[in-house]
């Protein structure tokens, strides 16, 4: 079951290891031996709960704890490592209490409910955008396969669609293409409501107004950002979203320092890049490179800028980089100050 409870004074630390088996009747079994009462009166203020990020129960748990307790923390395992020896549900939970009693969890950012209706329609679009462009793929896997050339987007349309099933000469790779057309029919209106629906929603929300300006971000780039981020004041630096976007670069040293002529002098090698960071939000990410992408074909500031990052000598992938981390920290000064996009913050002292 992997649930513990720990007392240490007149605080009561509790923690879930994240199987839904029971856990409740685990926490109220512990509290019920003082009192017998409504379950959230038995959680005072002297209670602090720790929840693992893992599985899809975190964030209706803090919901339900958070008026009741004195925090609620939703914590990231594999930053908080409980180190070696003998594993189990019931040991993990209790190592995690006494990590959670010694002050020594990193949590895991948990939004207020203001934004709960936009960030689930955002969820809702991303899904369905993700399922259409994956029926599109295997439609086209399909004629690959049979040596059937396929460029374009006319593969898809209805008015075409029986000029192409005629091209498949065995009948149940033709019948396998009708039940992909008929699901692209059914994906695609679905698609355009859950558009609509992001863009009533958004269109609430003041920061909106501010961050479709951005070249490269528009309207629904500038709503899925939102309904991610929540809130910019969450990252206290840019670099702070660089790492929370996988724009970051990881880098490894050792052996930082070496005795020269009888002093301990600092080494000259430079640490090795290891490649960006890996533990990342993926939906931020495309946002940003997808900007990046589109900035970078489309004459405006953002084109100037990547074009002289190219005649510098940066290698186009680095140059879009680059970019997408400046489209980034624009976001967050736009976002956090209420202005305008102005072409000045691609300045270097500007971001």
């Amino acid at each position: 079951m992997g649930t513990s409870f720990v007392k240490y004074g007149e605080h009561g630390f509790w923690t879930r290891d994240n199987y839904p088996s029971s856990w409740l009747n685990a926490l109220l079994t512990e509290v019920r031996k003082t009192k017998p009462e409504p379950w959230h009166e038995l959680l005072t203020e002297h209670w602090s709960v720790q929840i693992e990020v893992e599985g899809t129960w975190a964030a209706w748990l803090y919901d339900l704890l958070k008026p009741h307790v004195t925090e609620v923390l939703v914590c990231n395992t594999r930053k908080n490592a409980s180190g070696n020896g003998s594993k189990s549900d019931r040991i993990d939970a209790r190592k995690l209490s006494e990590q959670l009693y010694m002050s020594n969890i990193k949590s895991v950012y948990h939004g207020e409910h203001g934004l709960r209706t936009l960030k689930e329609l955002a969820r809702s679009y991303l899904t369905i955008s993700k399922d259409l462009t994956r029926v599109m793929n295997r439609l086209k896997a399909l004629y690959r396969s049979w040596g059937i050339p396929c460029a374009g987007k006319e593969v898809y349309a209805p008015r075409h669609r029986a000029k192409w099933l005629a091209k498949i000469n065995e009948a149940g790779v033709r019948r396998r293409a009708e039940h992909y057309y008929q699901q692209l029919d059914v994906l695609r209106p679905l698609h355009q409501e859950a558009r609509r629906d992001l863009m009533l929603e958004a269109k609430k929300q003041k920061p909106w107004k501010l961050l479709r300006l951005i070249p490269g971000i528009g309207p629904i780039r500038a709503a899925i950002v939102i309904a991610v981020m929540q809130t910019p004041h969450r990252f206290r630096t840019k670099r702070h979203l660089w790492t929370y976007s996988g724009l970051a670069l990881e880098t490894h040293d050792s052996a930082q320092y070496r005795v020269a002529e009888g002093q301990l002098q600092r080494s000259k090698k430079p640490a090795t890049v290891r490649g960006l960071n890996k533990d990342y939000n993926h939906d931020l990410k495309d946002i940003f490179k997808g900007a990046a992408m589109r900035a970078s074909t489309a004459a405006g500031p953002m084109h100037d800028f990547y074009e002289a990052l190219l005649a510098k000598g940066r290698k186009p992938t680095m140059a879009r980089l680059t970019l997408a981390r400046k489209i980034a920290t624009i976001t967050l000064i736009v976002w956090k100050k209420e202005v305008r996009f102005d072409a000045n913050y691609l300045k270097p002292q500007a971001a």
